[in-house]
């Protein structure tokens, strides 16, 4: 018999998160923005999942490989959605990743780079 503390919530593993973000960097979801995406969703627990429109088809944010082959361009909105233990703070970390134009702390979103 599991008992629990009744001051912890419970998190629903199951439930969905989603959310979307415009791509504003030049390149759009390229190279190094691609790399940056899959590391950062690496950090986390929870199953990730990107597409370009609301019913997909939807991409594994954690495979390097299928992430390089999406080639979203500039202007394009990502969709994304997640699932698992830390399922939300995945969320929240990868549509802010994108909103910064990829650029993580102590970048310049603004400054070109090369590919």
């Amino acid at each position: 018999m599991t008992t629990r503390s009744p001051n912890v919530p419970v998190r629903n593993v199951d439930a969905v998160h989603t959310g979307s973000a415009l791509l504003t960097n030049d390149v759009g979801l390229h190279a190094r923005p691609s790399v940056k995406l899959t590391q950062l969703a690496k950090r986390f627990g929870a199953h990730i999942e990107f597409a370009r429109a609301t019913d997909g088809p939807w991409v594994d944010a954690k495979s390097p490989v299928k992430v390089m082959r999406f080639k979203a361009a500039k202007g394009e909105t990502l969709h994304f959605r997640a699932n698992g233990v830390d399922a939300a703070e995945a969320l929240a970390a990868i549509v802010a990743l994108v909103e910064r134009g990829f650029a993580t702390e102590g970048e310049d979103a603004s400054q070109p780079r090369s590919e």
